[in-house]
C-alpha cells in the first residue's frame, strides 16, 4: 500500500467518526433544555403569547417528529447547508457569520501554536541535551510553572498587568510600537498594510501567550523526554563510534527522531484552542468563533450552535488524518498496513 492509498483509507475510516460526532451534536442540542422559541419571544401567561410561541415552534420546524428533524439536520450538515441564525443574528446565514468571526480565531490559534512551538520545543530539546544540569533544572522548572498556571487566572492577571503597565514600568502597553488597546477583536481580515497587521498582532499577543502557555509546558516536557530517549539509543551510539561530528548527530539523528512523539502533541493543540478560546476570547474581547459558539448556546441559537460544532468536528477529524499522514513522512518505520 502506498502513501496515497493509506491516506484514502484514513479518509474513508473518518466518515463513521464524523457521522457519530454529528449525530451526538444533534442529540445534545435538540434533546437538551435549550428552547429557541422561548429565547426569541419569552413565555408569558396570556393566551396570545402562548399562541405566538407555538407558531414560532412550527415555523422553526421544532414541532416535527424528532427523526425528521434529525434527518434534516444530517442532510444539511453533510451538504454544507449551514442554515441561518435564529436568535443571535436572526436571518443571517451561518456561513456569513463563520466567515466574519473565523479569521479572529484562526489568527489567535496560529500565534498560540507558534508561540508554544517556538518556545516549548527548543526549551525541551535544550533541557534534554543538558540533562541533570542546572540548565536542565531551570528549563524544566519554567515549563512546570507555565503548565501549572490555569489559563483563565493567567489571562486575568496578564490583563491587569498590561492595563496598568504605565504605572508599573513607566511604559504604556496601549502606546507601545503601535497604538491599540489590550481588549478588542483583532481585525486581521481587512488588514491591507503592515501597520494594520502589527496592530492585529499586538492585540492578539497577550491572549496567544496565555492560550499557548499550557501547551508550551507540555511540549517542553515531552521534548525533553524524547531527546533523552533518542540520545541513549543504539544508532546514536553507533554514529558516535563512527566519528560522526556531534553537531551532525544532534541535527540529523536526535532532533528528527525526537520530533516524532511531538507531532500528535502539536496537532492536538487545536483541541485545546477550540475549548480555551471560548474563555480567552471573552476575557480579551476577541470575539471569534469560540465566543460566537458560547453566545449561540446561551441564547439557544440551534442552527448556529450545531453548525459551529460540526465545523469543530471537521477540524478535529482533519487534524487526526494529517497526524497519521505526517507520521508516515517523519518516521519511515510506520507501516501503511497498520
Amino acid at each position: 500500500m502506498n502513501r496515497w492509498n493509506y491516506l484514502l483509507k484514513r479518509l474513508v475510516l473518518s466518515v463513521p467518526v464524523l457521522f457519530f460526532g454529528t449525530s451526538l451534536t444533534f442529540l445534545i442540542i435538540r434533546v437538551g433544555p435549550i428552547n429557541p422559541a422561548a429565547a426569541i419571544m419569552g413565555i408569558t401567561g396570556d393566551p396570545q403569547s402562548r399562541e405566538r410561541y407555538h407558531q414560532i415552534r412550527a415555523q422553526l420546524g421544532l414541532d416535527q417528529p424528532l427523526w425528521e428533524q434529525y434527518a434534516d439536520f444530517m442532510h444539511d450538515m453533510f451538504t454544507l447547508d449551514l442554515g441561518r441564525s435564529w436568535v443571535l443574528h436572526a436571518g443571517t446565514p451561518t456561513a456569513d457569520l463563520i466567515a466574519l468571526y473565523a479569521p479572529r480565531t484562526v489568527w489567535l490559534g496560529f500565534w498560540s501554536v507558534l508561540v508554544a512551538v517556538l518556545i516549548g520545543v527548543p526549551l525541551g530539546f535544550y533541557a534534554g541535551l543538558n540533562a541533570n544540569t542546572y540548565r536542565d533544572y531551570a528549563a524544566s522548572f519554567t515549563g512546570i510553572v507555565w503548565r501549572a498556571m490555569p489559563n483563565f487566572w493567567l489571562a486575568i492577571i496578564l490583563l491587569g498587568l498590561l492595563s496598568s503597565s504605565e504605572t508599573l514600568v513607566g511604559v504604556s502597553w496601549e502606546q507601545l510600537f503601535v497604538e491599540t488597546s489590550v481588549i478588542g477583536p483583532p481585525e486581521i481580515a481587512g488588514a491591507d498594510s503592515l501597520r494594520e497587521v502589527g496592530v492585529a498582532f499586538k492585540k492578539v499577543l497577550p491572549a496567544a501567550l496565555v492560550l499557548g502557555s499550557a501547551s508550551m509546558g507540555n511540549e517542553m516536557r515531552i521534548g525533553r523526554t524524547a531527546v533523552l530517549e533518542t540520545v541513549r539509543s543504539k544508532y546514536v551510539e553507533a554514529a558516535k563510534m563512527r566519528g560522526v561530528p556531534g553537531r551532525l548527530i544532534v541535527w540529523k539523528h536526535v532532533f528528527r527522531n525526537a520530533l516524532i512523539p511531538l507531532v500528535p502533541i502539536i496537532l492536538n493543540e487545536a483541541f485545546l484552542l477550540i475549548g480555551g478560546s471560548v474563555i480567552l476570547e471573552t476575557i480579551f474581547g476577541i470575539n471569534g468563533l469560540g465566543w460566537l459558539f458560547f453566545q449561540a448556546v446561551v441564547q439557544a441559537d440551534l442552527p448556529l450552535a450545531g453548525s459551529l460544532m460540526y465545523i469543530f468536528i471537521l477540524i478535529i477529524v482533519f487534524l487526526n488524518i494529517l497526524q497519521d499522514f505526517l507520521y508516515t513522512i517523519i518516521d519511515p518505520r510506520v507501516g501503511y498496513e497498520q
